[in-house]
């Protein structure tokens, strides 16, 4: 018999780099430490130099089974222009 594939999630994770920047990163992953571990290399493919990363928390999972399934991340604030 053919082995059960195992449900996929979508992930949110926020790092906090020593130097004080805040990156969102967003991945997919069959649990919660290959979420860390593909979210640490996502880091390190977007950085020049290796990121000191002072704190990596995941802040959602979502499973990827329905259509929409997304997220609204806050990037900035913009001040209004009169």
């Amino acid at each position: 018999m053919g082995e059960e594939q195992a449900e996929s999630y979508l992930y949110k994770l926020e790092a906090v780099l020593e130097e004080g920047r805040l990156l969102t990163v967003v991945v997919i992953a069959q649990t919660d430490e290959r979420a860390f571990s593909s979210a640490e290399n996502n880091l390190l493919r977007h950085t020049i130099a290796p990121p000191r990363i002072k704190e990596l928390s995941l802040v959602e999972k979502k499973p990827l089974g329905r259509q929409g399934v997304g997220y609204v991340v806050e990037t900035s604030t913009f001040a209004s222009y009169n």
